[in-house]
């Protein structure tokens, strides 16, 4: 199982939040830009068929996952929020989880080491 995501050379780990810009057709020529924000709960790493999921928490507390091909050309960009820290592969549990719960996950911290005196 993957748990790593490189888009653009920018590499994504399952538990971060990310702002996916999907682009979107409207009638006649036009098309605009919509933001999906969400927590990356799953990445599937095919080899000619990648995909990742992402899921947000919508009005009324209700779940909207949405399920991205790597390689798709209505992903106009792809950003890093904030990142997690899990120690799974998959976060599906969180499917089960309602309100604040459902988003609270570490947040993954760079921190150095104490100097040696």
């Amino acid at each position: 199982m993957a748990n790593h995501l490189t888009y653009n050379g920018k590499e994504f780990s399952v538990g971060d939040t990310v702002r996916v810009h999907v682009s979107i057709k409207e009638e006649g020529d036009k098309t605009r830009i919509q933001v999906f924000e969400g927590i990356l709960i799953a990445v599937d790493n095919r080899e000619s068929n990648k995909m990742f999921t992402v899921r947000k928490i919508g009005t009324d507390s209700i779940g909207i996952e949405r399920i991205f091909p790597v390689d798709a050309p209505f992903i106009a960009n792809i950003e890093l929020k904030k990142a997690g820290k899990v120690r799974r592969a998959k976060l599906h549990y969180l499917r089960g989880r309602v309100g604040k719960t459902a988003t609270n996950i570490k947040q993954n911290l760079e921190t150095e080491a104490p100097a040696d005196k």
